[in-house]
């Protein structure tokens, strides 16, 4: 079977070398996941217009941040719980608030509607429990936010998949099991 290997540079388009030189920039390095994404250049950019576009949403970084994270623990994606719990204690959470949050639990009422939402969202591939859905809505999101939720799900299910078909290197610390 052929391996995916990480590109340099050089060995993608011009649209990807643009969009690298732009990560490079903004985040010191290109991570290997990324640059994997650039084989092509159209699924980089859209990938990085879909996940720019939701950061500019209803929900906060933290929350963000936890949607990533219960999505990427579902989907048991060492890339991503990698990368996504770094970025989660940049945003303010705790090493063991990323835990929970990966175990589907935390002391935040509200944050516990949008990781049980996800959650149901992932596991039941887009059916979500009805339950979830009414806490969500209970918890004052609106219509707006499920489709910015079901967004942020699907942008993580679409890195989590290139992790597990390529199994690249994590070039983030790795994330604790639980």
């Amino acid at each position: 079977m052929k391996t995916i290997e990480v590109p340099v540079r050089e060995q993608v388009s011009e649209a990807s070398q643009l969009i690298f030189d732009q990560l490079q920039k903004r985040m010191g390095k290109v991570p290997n996941l990324y640059a994997t994404i650039g084989y092509s250049g159209s699924a980089l950019k859209g990938f990085m217009d879909f996940d720019g576009a939701l950061s500019h949403g209803v929900f906060t970084g933290k929350e963000r941040e936890a949607i990533a994270l219960i999505v990427s623990e579902i989907n048991a994606c060492a890339y991503c719980l990698a990368g996504h719990t770094l970025a989660a204690m940049k945003n303010g959470f705790s090493k063991e608030d990323t835990l929970n949050i990966r175990r589907g639990k935390t002391a935040d009422g509200k944050l516990n509607a949008v990781i049980a939402l996800a959650k149901s969202v992932t596991v039941n591939k887009g059916h979500a429990d009805a339950q979830a859905l009414a806490d969500f809505y209970a918890a004052g999101f609106t219509e707006a936010a499920i489709m910015e939720l079901i967004g942020l799900v699907t942008v993580r299910i679409f890195t989590n998949y290139v992790f597990a078909l390529t199994e690249i290197p994590v070039d983030f610390p790795v994330a604790e099991k639980l």
